[in-house]
């Protein structure tokens, strides 16, 4: 469609408006400019070659084993124990540290480690959950108590409620139902196996602790 319009200087404008059907073309055309160009960047940064990447050196001791890595200064611990070290137990499940499917332990502590720089972890030692069985393969008391109880499904999350498990022990809290409740309830479970997961956690404590 055209329409005329005349100007400040008595000239005719002619200003063209265009279809909807030339909207719609013109606004994914725009898109995938848009895209073609964060997606470039993002491949520029993530590169380490001169993208703005600071790199620095790292000291891990995983599982008892030292390593010594340069990595990116923004790689998380998660990514750096999955993609480096070839630790796949923990999880990558909403990257925001919202459901603790990345739960392991610096210095014995939980954390997760979507949200942990592994620049923190230098120089400290960290567990997860491919170290907790004895070197002769002995399982762990609370992931034999998890198998005992069926306290998983899909198992996706058991990684992490294991880890975060054995942590709610270790700080004592695990003396009740409703107490360790309370201190799992970091730890979803999409499939629902709470009443597992709790007993499970309710049969290992006294184990752990006597061990």
């Amino acid at each position: 469609m055209v329409a005329n319009h005349e100007g400040s200087e008595g000239i005719a404008c002619h200003y063209a408006h265009p279809s909807r059907r030339e909207v719609i073309a013109g606004a994914a055309s725009a898109s995938m400019v848009i895209s073609m160009s964060s997606g470039t960047t993002a491949q520029s940064e993530g590169s380490g070659s001169g993208g703005g990447a600071l790199l620095i050196p790292v000291n891990l001791t995983v599982n008892g084993t030292r390593h010594t890595l340069t990595l990116d200064s923004r790689s998380s611990l998660l990514d750096v124990l999955r993609e480096r070290l070839g630790m796949t137990g923990a999880k990558k499940g909403c990257d925001h540290g919202q459901c603790g499917a990345c739960t392991v332990h610096v210095e014995g502590r939980r954390v997760a480690s979507c949200l942990t720089l592994v620049a923190q972890a230098d120089g400290r030692q960290v567990t997860t959950i491919e170290g907790l069985a004895s070197a002769e393969g002995e399982l762990h008391p609370m992931q034999q108590a998890f198998v005992d109880y069926d306290a998983l499904q899909c198992g996706y999350c058991t990684p992490g409620q294991i880890m975060a498990a054995v942590a709610c022990v270790n700080e004592g809290h695990a003396t009740s139902p409703d107490e360790i409740r309370e201190y799992m309830s970091g730890n979803l479970c999409r499939c629902g196996a709470y009443v597992g997961i709790v007993a499970a956690i309710q049969d290992a404590a006294p184990k752990m602790r006597r061990a």
